[in-house]
């Protein structure tokens, strides 16, 4: 089929799509076998030959030599005197073997010829595209940032496929142009409209574990196990390590020397505070380090409800909630209980309830406190000035007041 140049007709398109040349023949193949059986009814007798180095494809037909008003099958015989016209010395018994020219299938076929092969080769792209990346769920890929919309990122790997950021799976301080290279784990892949549709993300908790994996080789090599992590994305995670190896400190492997391997992790999650803590079986030990940097002066267990009642020194209460409650609410998620926080009252007897200076203090000063975990006197007046300004909606000004209020009392 000289003149048919289809591996170059489809060359870009072959090329684009990443497949192989001898996937590629065989859709050829199975194409024109298809267009053969519509225009002939049957198959038999014709032999495809694709020509790779030459980038064309011939298609001939054999046909058995019978006399002259003995034809039993149109598509496999031929009559003795239509033979001889095509080739003249041939004889009853021969075969004729002939080459089939491309105008024989009609254009219209030819049409329907090119849409086919192109339906095949994108059907098989996609699953193969779904394939791939189906087997890569919970895989970190790097990728190009090609468009960036309201609700979503579009983003191109290696391949140019694409790839879908949602808004709701990228981390709040996140800001990529078009151009830029950006991190992520393959979250999910699902179907939509036969179509393969990858979805990234970077706030799934295996977007930190495979960012340990990375960095940490111990992680990597087995010798440290991440049992369980827990995220606020770009504000705080806490991650609970285990090593087999009594020899292997699993926090201080994780965190590296003067920090500098969880200081890698911390900068990709956009400054995400992480904290690495070792695991026990010891759920009072466990609820303990999960609320760190907090000192824990005793904890009761109630199974049956699974909670928590955690007591402290007044000055540990608003560490062991953190900023937005994010230290308890992770704790809680990390350990599975729910956690309530509970100032030991022997330790009160020198302190003072803020409610005591509701004549003195505006009630929604001190509902902003209180947000913070500060309720008394004392544990306002252990937090810095300007740490009260950062953690509260309240100016400068209010606070060096209620600072002055609260200081008076103990003099």
């Amino acid at each position: 089929m000289k003149g048919l140049n289809l591996m170059d007709a489809f060359g870009d398109f072959k090329e684009l799509k990443n497949i192989d040349r001898e996937t590629m023949n065989q859709i050829l193949d199975d194409v024109f076998r298809s267009m053969i059986l519509k225009r002939w009814g049957a198959d038999d007798g014709f032999d495809i030959i694709i020509n790779p180095d030459r980038g064309d494809l011939e298609i001939w037909r054999t046909r058995q030599i019978v006399p002259d008003g003995e034809l039993d099958d149109e598509v496999a015989q031929i009559e003795v005197s239509m033979a001889q016209k095509i080739v003249s010395d041939l004889e009853v018994g021969e075969e004729l073997i002939e080459e089939i020219k491309i105008e024989d299938f009609g254009r219209r076929n030819i049409l329907a010829m090119r849409q086919n092969l192109q339906s095949r080769i994108m059907d098989l792209e996609k699953d193969h595209l779904y394939q791939k990346y189906r087997e890569r769920v919970g895989d970190i890929i790097s990728g190009e940032v090609y468009q960036v919309w309201k609700k979503e990122m579009l983003v191109l790997d290696d391949e140019d496929n694409e790839l879908i950021l949602p808004k709701d799976q990228q981390i709040p301080s996140d800001f990529y142009k078009k151009g830029d290279t950006i991190r992520a784990v393959v979250y999910k892949v699902d179907m939509r409209n036969n179509s393969p549709q990858i979805i990234l993300s970077r706030t799934a908790p295996e977007f930190l574990e495979k960012l340990f994996e990375q960095e940490v080789p111990e992680v990597f090599d087995g010798l440290i196990t991440i049992k369980k992590i827990v995220r606020e994305p770009g504000e705080r995670a806490k991650v609970a390590v285990e090593s087999y190896d009594d020899r292997v400190d699993p926090v201080g492997a994780c965190v590296g020397m003067k920090g500098a391997r969880i200081h890698t992790i911390v900068r990709e999650l956009r400054n995400e505070n992480i904290d690495v803590i070792q695991f026990t079986a010891n759920e009072q030990l466990l609820i303990t380090r999960a609320l760190a940097p907090a000192k824990i002066s005793s904890i009761n267990l109630d199974h049956d409800n699974m909670k928590a009642d955690v007591f402290l020194k007044p000055d540990q209460v608003s560490l062991a909630i953190g900023k937005g409650g994010n230290n308890i609410k992770l704790a809680g998620r990390l350990t599975g209980f729910e956690i309530d926080v509970y100032r030991e009252t022997d330790t009160d007897i020198d302190d003072v309830d803020l409610e005591e200076f509701s004549d003195e203090i505006d009630a929604w000063i001190i509902d902003e406190l209180k947000n913070i975990g500060c309720d008394t006197a004392r544990s306002v007046l252990a937090i810095p000035k300007e740490d009260l300004v950062k953690r509260t909606d309240l100016e400068e000004e209010t606070v060096e007041e209620v600072v002055r209020i609260l200081k008076a009392e103990f003099e």
